[in-house]
């Protein structure tokens, strides 16, 4: 078994969007290793059932992992979800949120109620402008504001939302958005110049870091958009 943090998330319990790839996987992972409860959620079965596997052996309790199968475009699917979370479970601590409004609007409820956190998934594209890329830019500038916005709005009421803004992460999200194999590795190259540290990030870099924030170690932390972009958006090429 793996060992935790100590982070006071033992026997949260925590709903996990995107659950089945990428960072959503490797978030449910580690909250899986501090002893969360789990609820993921994905469109895959297969892929449900397979990070089902690796949080209980990271650590999560045998009888504590649900799968909800769910496509988050449909409002009644997000709907769902999050009912059966609280079913299953009988509460809800902690959001890990890459479907955002929705899913917010929904969760919150119970969120206040346990004095909880959300952490949405953001990008570096938030903070910064890129071209060729103009709505994805301006939907995660607006998930930046919202995270501040409702941080601001539950303060009072002991429950915090932050969010984090990944630079370029190796998963398989370039490579279904139609990327081919040849392409993504001169995506990577590429990215070694567009990164101030010359690398490319890990999911499990992101996913560590929203388990700080959905953390006892985070208790004074609401409204921060963390870049974790091996300094992306703080440069200026010249």
């Amino acid at each position: 078994m793996a060992t935790s943090n100590g982070a006071g998330l033992k026997e949260k319990v925590a709903l996990i969007t995107g659950a089945t790839s990428g960072i959503g996987r490797a978030c449910a992972i580690d909250l899986g290793k501090e002893g969360c409860f789990v609820a993921l959620t994905g469109r895959n079965v297969a892929a449900l059932e397979e990070v089902a596997k690796l949080c209980l052996q990271a650590g999560a309790p045998e009888d504590k992992v649900l799968q909800i199968e769910a496509d988050l475009s449909k409002d009644e699917d997000c709907e769902r979800v999050v009912s059966s979370a609280v079913s299953h479970f009988g509460r809800l601590d902690i959001l890990v949120n890459s479907a955002v409004f929705l899913l917010m609007k929904l969760a919150l409820p119970h969120i206040l109620q346990t004095k909880g956190n959300i952490v949405n998934i953001s990008s570096v594209t938030g903070l910064r402008a890129f071209p060729g890329v103009i709505a994805y830019n301006m939907s995660k500038a607006a998930v930046d504001q919202l995270t501040r916005s409702v941080a601001l709005e539950v303060a009072s009421r002991g429950v915090r939302v932050n969010a984090v803004n990944p630079g370029v992460i190796v998963s398989e999200v370039h490579k279904r958005a139609g990327l081919s194999d040849e392409a993504y590795a001169k995506f990577l190259e590429h990215g070694k110049t567009t990164h101030a540290m010359g690398r490319f990030g890990e999911v499990e870099e992101v996913s560590r870091a929203v388990v700080f924030l959905a953390s006892d170690n985070a208790t004074f932390i609401t409204g921060a958009t963390l870049p974790i972009d091996g300094g992306r958006s703080i440069m200026c090429p010249r």
